[in-house]
């Protein structure tokens, strides 16, 4: 149970409370005692009751000495072991307190990074507290929770404890990473505004001249940059970019104070040359390049970057740069349907058309699920004719229980796009890590991610993202590595299916199979071949006559 507002003169915070009052200056002990009330007001009871109220004190007394004083668009990030003895108070896990403006996604990139770097974390306290201050950032004043306080500027106290760190280079490293990335957090909310700008500003743009581009397109594509800003993508960085041949070689130029977010300043690498592939996409005559960019984000959620490219075209039609987004659709674009968002409603479209199923037959409505469910990311990248062969796949396999592969690449050859069906019965953690593994192997990457779609469907759904940091391998032959996956998927009981449909035919061993498909316990099937069980199911059949014979003899006598 969470300590609340009615809890908060519980015995515990009276008591810690009351140390306040004893150990501090007049002058400094009430706003202190608010600080605390108001730093331990949401944290489950479960965490407190544990602690003692000297150590309850001296974390927070500590936290409240480091939010004495702090220059407004700064953060104050302190990185400890507490000892007795010099902190006067106590812990065995490494602490880590901040005090910075609160801003949006705060919390979640520092515990990412925390995370990311390695620490078990195990608690977070993190307190918004309405605060004064003077002109020099020293602390004069604390709101009352809900109280209307126009002068208070609402501050964000962060208290973190991860798993012990004595290593002091280690620590320092930790330091720096969190205040790395407070700086880009606040960065990306401080320009989230003129990001979100940039869209209306190309969409004027591609108003102003004409395109070497079908209208249709163009228009989707001006509809699509009003739904990104309409919170359907959180903005995180931006930049431009020239197109130009620098010592030979064709590539892209970070045009100066261009970037925005995650991509103020300069780039390490201002002029990056493209290999022949990426150049060809670079110069194809569409507005909009939708992909994912090859690093993770440092805000918000630990995925890889959204990258949502604008072309720029010259008088002649001819590309001459890019305007680049990077960033994360919301949680709205995920759960919003395909057919209401530009450019995938398009595709659907296009999909169910060419299908050319009846309106409303069982047929067109299933399609429409599988596309709908389709994973979103995969969605905004792959293109019509991909999407209609892997959807009309998906449908063909109705409820058959049959492993499937469908592979789609990145254009940038960045990453491979792998969906994989397995039957339910079996579908496990070995066997989804089998699959990752070969997939892995097989394109050349060096990690995967995965999620999974399950319904009502008797084939579960994993979908494989697999990150080739050198590129992905050369031609890969599709259908030998789904073979190799049916066969690490295999089941025993497929084996048993298979030996008796060979030695008796469909009936009869449709019949057997439905009657001992789950007769053989674990110990049997690792010692013996399915096989050897359909000699043992001769046997027992047999008996099973001799008892049925038996049983019918007596009954006439």
């Amino acid at each position: 149970m969470a300590v609340k507002t009615a809890d908060l003169e519980s015995e515990l915070i009276d008591s810690v409370a009351a140390r306040v009052r004893e150990r501090l200056p007049a002058e400094q002990s009430a706003m202190c005692e608010s600080f605390l009330r108001q730093y331990y007001r949401w944290v489950p009871a479960e965490d407190l009751v544990e602690r003692s109220p000297l150590d309850l004190y001296g974390a927070a007394v500590a936290h409240w000495n480091l939010a004495a004083t702090r220059e407004p668009g700064t953060a104050k990030v302190r990185v400890y072991n507490p000892d007795f003895e010099q902190h006067g108070w106590q812990s065995k896990h490494t602490v880590v307190e901040i005090v910075s403006d609160d801003m949006p996604f705060m919390v979640d990139s520092v515990t990412m990074e925390l995370g990311r770097q390695g620490y078990g974390i195990h608690l977070v306290i993190h307190p918004v507290v309405r605060v004064r201050r003077d002109a020099d950032g020293h602390l004069i004043g604390l709101a009352k929770p809900g109280a209307d306080a126009p002068d208070a500027i609402s501050e964000s106290v962060v208290h973190a404890e991860v798993e012990r760190e004595h290593d002091r280079k280690r620590l320092g490293e930790l330091r720096s990473n969190v205040e790395r990335v407070l700086s880009e957090v606040r960065s990306a909310v401080e320009d989230w505004e003129p990001m979100r700008q940039r869209t209306e500003a190309l969409i004027e743009e591609l108003d102003a001249q004409p395109l070497p581009v079908d209208p249709a397109e163009v228009q989707e594509a001006k509809a699509f940059l009003r739904w990104l800003a309409e919170d359907s993508f959180t903005f995180l960085g931006y930049r431009e970019y020239d197109l130009m041949t620098e010592g030979g070689k064709a590539g892209l130029r970070a045009i100066t104070d261009s970037g925005l977010g995650l991509l103020r300043g300069t780039p390490a690498t201002p002029f990056k040359a493209l290999v022949p592939k990426a150049y060809a996409l670079a110069i194809a005559p569409h507005v909009l390049v939708l992909t994912k960019a090859n690093s993770r984000s440092p805000v918000h959620r630990p995925v890889y970057l959204d990258y949502i490219g604008v072309r720029r075209f010259g008088p002649d039609g001819k590309v001459t740069g890019e305007c680049r987004f990077v960033g994360l659709y919301t949680l709205a674009a995920y759960r919003r349907s395909a057919r209401q968002i530009p450019l995938l409603r398009g595709k659907v479209r296009s999909v169910l058309g060419r299908a050319g199923f009846p309106p409303d037959s069982h047929d067109e409505k299933a399609l429409v699920e599988i596309l709908e469910t389709y994973p979103r990311d995969s969605l905004f990248q792959i293109d019509t004719d991909e999407l209609f062969g892997v959807a009309m796949g998906i449908l063909g396999l109705g409820e058959r229980q049959r492993v499937r592969l469908f592979v789609h690449r990145d254009p940038l050859n960045r990453f491979v796009s792998c969906l994989v069906t397995i039957p339910r019965d079996r579908f496990n953690t070995e066997n989804r890590e089998r699959v990752g593994r070969i997939l892995c192997h097989a394109f050349g990457g060096t990690h995967v991610d995965w999620s999974i779609q399950t319904s009502a469907s008797l084939l579960v759904r994993v979908h494989y993202v697999i990150h080739c940091a050198d590129g992905v391998a050369g031609e890969v032959d599709a259908s030998e590595i789904e073979g190799r996956l049916v066969q690490i998927t295999r089941a025993w009981t497929d084996d048993l299916r298979d030996t008796l449909l060979e030695e008796l035919g469909e009936e009869q061993a449709g019949k057997l199979y439905r009657r001992y498909e789950h007769a053989f316990p674990p110990a049997y099937r690792a010692d013996w071949v399915a096989r050897s069980a359909v000699t043992d199911i001769a046997r027992l059949v047999g008996l099973l006559g001799m008892f049925d014979r038996k049983r019918r003899q007596a009954a006439i006598w």
